[in-house]
């Protein structure tokens, strides 16, 4: 039995539900999509649906049942001097999740064989983007470390809950990408300032130590991973769930989605720069971060400004985590678990305290991550090599690549 899909030609995104699933994919080669390709898609019950890939190279299916289902290719709709490496693939689906059927397709003269210098250039740019994604979140790390004086465990389950809103208002309750996206980094703000004014501002007029402070915090991010469990289980989700287009540039395959995330960043980080440096409450936050006491004592309000620390540092980790969800394999419960040591490498290699030197140590750690593999480093231990290095900086500049030699004693 055959029947006609209702997904042929056509770039709409299947989307999955609590009883529905779905599989998608692109039909391409290295010269670009191909479209009006013919796939036929089985069931367990043998029941076979047909399917068109649209201008773009993009086909996609809904399934009713979880199971089982083979995706093949119909060599006959494909055109000439093709070779398909991959023309049949298994795949599993499960209601609520988007399964993707990888079919490789090549042309005649296809090599894949990839010299050491672009490999290089590939990796530098993967290692670009996860610096900046990383740079949103550890620079209002640093912000609030610098006027606090705080080590905040809890500051990576923010990053988790940029990418777990991003996932509901978005995939789950239709939000477009643009208004949810700002929807989400304005709830993650307002959590950076409920959490001041209700737990921070409290402790620290209690006169509460940095070290049981530091405590609360690492409390604080185990009960939020629990609730991320048992909200969104153990799976991991992503934003928009369809496949990304991609752009070769030279030696370099990018999504258009993480080229924007990289935009986005770049733009943002570059307005908190300008906001530091050139505003009022900017300087107030330096003069804070330097010394509190004497910024006091100059009539600045500390707390409106610490609380506004914790607000903007809460909305950048909460956009971290969007772009991290939307450009990456998606985020779990336990991803900010994961990422934590990343962001604390990234604030102490560049200086503690300062925002500037937090954004060079994160664009630092993440070119050795991604760069390690290709220097010979095995992939499992590509995180530990980021703190390798950091370790050996430390021991020739202990306060950090931009961070000021203080005395002790």
């Amino acid at each position: 039995m055959i029947s006609s899909g209702a997904a042929n030609a056509v770039d709409t995104l299947c989307l999955p539900s609590p009883d529905k699933g779905c599989i998608a994919g692109t039909i391409r080669t290295e010269d670009g999509p191909l479209a009006d390709v013919k796939l036929t898609i089985t069931d367990e019950a043998g029941t076979a649906t047909e399917v068109t890939t649209s201008d773009t190279g993009k086909w996609n299916f809904q399934a009713d049942t979880e199971g089982t289902y083979v995706v093949k290719v119909d060599e006959s709709s494909l055109p000439k001097d093709l070779d398909v490496a991959t023309g049949t693939v298994t795949v599993v689906t499960k209601f609520g999740v988007t399964k993707p059927g990888l079919l490789t397709i090549r042309t005649a003269n296809y090599s894949d064989s990839t010299s050491k210098a672009d490999e290089l250039v590939q990796s530098t740019v993967n290692g670009l983007r996860l610096g900046l994604l990383l740079a949103l979140a550890s620079v209002g790390l640093s912000l609030i470390y610098g006027t606090t004086g705080l080590s905040n465990f809890a500051h990576a389950e923010q990053v988790t809950l940029g990418g777990i809103l991003g996932y509901f208002l978005i995939n789950q309750h239709g939000l477009g990408l643009w208004f949810g996206g700002l929807v989400v980094v304005l709830l993650c703000a307002f959590t950076g300032w409920f959490q001041d004014r209700v737990l921070w501002q409290p402790l620290r007029r209690r006169g509460l130590g940095l070290t049981q402070m530091m405590i609360v915090t690492i409390g604080l991010s185990l009960a939020l991973q629990y609730v991320y469990q048992y909200t969104v289980g153990a799976r991991t989700v992503r934003v928009v769930q369809d496949n990304p287009s991609v752009r070769s540039i030279g030696p370099v395959t990018i999504t258009n989605q993480s080229i924007v995330a990289m935009v986005i960043s770049v733009i943002v980080l570059a307005a908190v720069g300008y906001a530091l440096l050139r505003t009022r409450i900017g300087r107030a936050t330096r003069a804070v971060s330097d010394n509190p006491a004497l910024a006091s004592a100059s009539g600045i309000d500390t707390d409106r400004v610490i609380r506004l620390v914790w607000i903007v540092a809460m909305g950048l980790a909460g956009l971290s985590g969007l772009l991290y969800a939307l450009v990456t394999n998606g985020i779990k419960w336990d991803s900010g678990l994961q990422i934590l040591l990343l962001l604390f490498a990234a604030v102490t290699l560049g200086g503690l305290g300062t925002a500037f030197g937090a954004l060079v140590g994160a664009i630092v750690i993440g070119l050795v991550v991604e760069l390690s593999p290709v220097l010979g480093m095995p992939g499992d231990f590509k995180y530990a090599t980021a703190l390798l290095i950091l370790i050996l900086l430390l021991l020739v500049r202990p306060q950090g690549l931009l961070g000021k030699p203080q005395r002790i004693g």
